[in-house]
């Protein structure tokens, strides 16, 4: 159905971004039963754009009406031609079948044995199109897709050509009938211009006759069955997809266009035991194979009575250690069936990347972006049901945590037979996260026999019961059935190596007076013997945030990060492949028990837009060629803003929390933290981004931004800042001793540390 179609909120279309419109033709017409279609010329191209998602348009019982023009002069080709396409590609004359025919690839033989079979079961309309006078070509390009329900209509620049589709930089407007009276009166426009012209009643243009047209298509092409034509699209989706010349975007809006395909035959699969289709082999990705630690991993892995907790360090492939896994599974058992958990959106779109790069097929992603995930896991069990062979059917399911603990979902999921799931892999990716959504207590009688957990801090803060949970269900009794550190990583190459440079500041005068006037309240309620608060309620919450606030809010941040930005420029010229982490001003981050129980509490008083503006136009001030954009939860078009990150027309990313979990950019090099956190799992996975190898990149450099308040030894709220500062160095000790350069740290924090009498080893 159209409105399972997951359309931008702008509704717009444009190529190099998340949303090609090569993507948009493709996903409407494996959802729609009908589709009306005005061109504005034809060509070999233009058959061979129109393949994809075609033969899952007729498996859907869909009905086709077609209005194109009959041939282009001379003058007007060439002009199309020299605007819109890098070479001339040849014009035909769509009357002319057995010249075209003669013309045509494989591929685009498949878009006319789609029209025969629509042509033999009655489903085509033809209208042939001539200007009356003589002269000039009508250019439109619009159209309705429809479902019996729902309309969706589109005008805009995009011919159905390669070069407009993947070349061309073109857009095109959608309107949905369903956002209300100004699109549905859209679609209606196109819908009365469409039966204008198909009706005969548009006086400007002549018919030609498509008799002879029909009969030779018909006649032409092969009479293929329906699952036929599915299994060549399922083949030629899959040879543009390993075409490496392609936009990642198209690749993308592919990728999704074959799953649709894999669905159809799957359902063909269910009603028909013994179909022929098979998906690709699935293999390793690169040629070199699994990495030695990857393997050790899969080794003990298996030894462990295929259960595992993989604390690996961020950046060193822990998603395709797990695939791996999978992947050694098929080979022994010619099936796999996976179920992984991840904690954003984001990073289920990221695994279904990963997955398809081993060639895994029949994936269905659960999330609250994707609204048709109950019909498509009732499919994959009637695939089991109907699967003649005694493994079943090979499928992966991706769900966030946040899906996967509603009940509803929950019990969807876990209601395949008993026999299924024991032959299920379970990977929880970010492991740590099962603990925080409850989900092992659901969980524990399911019978996963299969288990991975992934993290590279997999232990939990204040949570040993979690910890302890998490532990027994991924690993039996030991702690880690493998473990490759950061140390190790960057050792033997899996990581760059880095430069970290700790920056102190202190508050100004205002500040501190502000930051005195909180503290002294708050130590009232700090125990400085055991180094926890005496109670713990609102006052203390409210207090501590309001200490956070001036932390976050410290001016002589800007100075300092304003300084590193301008030697950077100095150095480079640029400032290309740069991470600024701004301060988030919500979320405690401090080092004892009682802290971390107000995680859910939100202040009403920290106006965070403001702070990672202000930071964005520090970075904006360095030069008039400096580009950078803010990476949120907001963020549109992800996909197209990482891509201009990585090749450098953006040169900064300002970030918050959105870059710590599952964000794969090998090619950051200077990362800035302007966010003080004493989170372990917070600044390992931020410096876990910037460390990931790329070629071109020798080494990477950090900057930490440490505020530090100098608070008089004599002072009654002295030990409970020593305390304080002290959780915030252990960040600070944890980056330096894996640095090239942890001299420039000691020295830089000697007078801090013999302030208060601490050291960072």
């Amino acid at each position: 159905m159209l409105k399972e179609v997951n359309f931008p909120a702008h509704r717009r279309f444009k190529s190099r971004t998340e949303w090609e419109p090569i993507g948009f033709f493709s996903d409407c017409l494996c959802n729609s039963t009908r589709f009306d279609l005005m061109l504005g010329f034809f060509s070999s191209s233009a058959i061979n754009v129109l393949s994809y998602g075609f033969a899952s348009f007729l498996y859907n019982g869909g009905r086709m009406r077609l209005i194109v023009n009959d041939i282009l002069t001379e003058q007007d080709k060439n002009a199309i031609a020299s605007g819109e396409l890098d070479s001339p590609l040849p014009y035909f004359d769509i009357t002319n079948i057995e010249l075209l025919k003669n013309t045509l690839s494989e591929r685009d033989a498949h878009f006319f044995d789609c029209l025969a079979w629509l042509i033999r079961n009655n489903r085509l309309e033809i209208r042939i199109v001539a200007p009356k006078e003589g002269v000039g070509i009508s250019h439109t390009k619009t159209g309705v897709f429809s479902d019996g329900l729902n309309k969706v209509g589109f005008d805009g620049s995009c011919n159905f050509s390669r070069s407009a589709l993947i070349d061309n930089i073109e857009s095109l407007t959608v309107s949905c009938d369903w956002d209300g009276c100004t699109p549905a009166a859209t679609i209606n426009s196109i819908i009365d211009d469409f039966e204008h012209v198909f009706s005969g009643k548009d006086e400007s243009v002549v018919f030609v006759p498509a008799d002879n047209v029909r009969t030779h298509i018909e006649g032409s092409f092969k009479n293929k069955e329906l699952q036929e034509l599915l299994e060549d699209e399922y083949k030629f989706i899959q040879q543009d997809i390993s075409y490496k010349a392609l936009p990642q975007t198209v690749v993308d809006a592919l990728g999704k266009a074959k799953s649709k395909v894999e669905k159809e035959i799957g359902r063909i699969k269910a009603k028909t035991a013994g179909a022929t289709f098979q998906s690709p082999e699935p293999r390793f990705p690169y040629e070199e194979g699994p990495r030695d630690y990857q393997q050790q991993a899969f080794e003990n892995w298996k030894n462990n009575g295929q259960k595992g907790l993989f604390a690996m360090a961020t950046g060193t492939g822990k998603t395709i250690t797990a695939l791996n896994c999978l992947l050694e599974i098929y080979k022994s058992k010619k099936y796999y069936k996976a179920i992984i958990l991840v904690p954003t959106i984001t990073l289920v779109e990221q695994w279904e990347k990963e997955c398809r790069k081993f060639n895994f097929g029949n994936i269905v992603k659960v999330c609250s972006k994707y609204s048709n995930w109950k019909q498509d896991i009732d499919r994959l069990k009637l695939e089991e049901e109907f699967e003649t062979s005694s493994d079943g059917v090979s499928y992966i399911i991706i769900a966030t945590y946040a899906s996967f603990s509603k009940d509803v979902l929950f019990n969807e999921i876990n209601s395949f037979r008993s026999k299924t799931l024991g032959r299920t892999l379970f990977i929880a990716d970010e492991a740590h996260n099962m603990g925080a959504k409850r989900i092992l207590d659901k969980i524990q009688g399911i019978r996963y026999a299969r288990r991975i957990g992934l993290s590279a801090t997999p232990e939990r803060q204040f949570d040993d019961k979690g910890n302890k949970a998490i532990s027994e269900f991924f690993c039996s009794e030991s702690k880690y059935t493998f473990e490759y550190n950061m140390r190790e990583a960057i050792e033997n190459g899996a990581l760059c190596r880095y430069y970290y440079y700790p920056h102190v500041v202190h508050l100004t005068d205002t500040e501190m007076v502000e930051y005195m006037r909180i503290s002294d309240r708050l130590c009232k309620f700090f125990n400085n013997n055991s180094g926890t608060f005496t109670k713990y309620d609102d006052i203390v919450k409210r207090l501590l945030m309001k200490r956070k606030r001036v932390i976050h809010k410290a001016e002589n941040k800007k100075e300092v990060f304003l300084s590193i930005l301008q030697e950077r420029f100095k150095e480079k010229g640029n400032l290309k492949y740069t991470f600024v982490y701004v301060p988030e001003g919500s979320l405690p981050d401090y080092q004892t028990h009682e802290i971390f129980e107000c995680a859910d509490y939100l202040p009403d008083d920290i106006d965070t837009d403001r702070l990672i503006d202000e930071y964005s136009l520090i970075v904006r001030s360095i030069s008039d060629s400096t580009t950078v954009k803010k990476f949120v939860s907001e963020t549109i078009e992800r996909d197209k803003v990482i891509a201009d990150f990585t090749n450098g027309d953006l040169e900064v990313l300002t970030s918050m929390k959105c870059l710590d979990e599952g964000v794969d950019i090998p090619r950051s090099e200077l990362a800035i933290f302007c966010a003080s956190t004493g989170n372990p799992r917070q600044f390992i996975q931020r410096r876990g981004r910037i460390l990931r190898y790329h070629p071109d990149k020798p080494f990477a450099i950090i900057h930490d931004l440490v505020v530090a308040p100098l608070v008089n030894s004599s002072a009654e709220n002295y030990t409970m800042e020593r305390r304080m500062l002290e959780s915030e160095l252990k960040r600070v000790r944890n980056f330096a001793q894996l640095s090239e350069n942890m001299a420039f740290s000691v020295q830089e924090l000697e007078d801090i540390l013999s302030f208060y009498n601490l050291s960072i080893f």
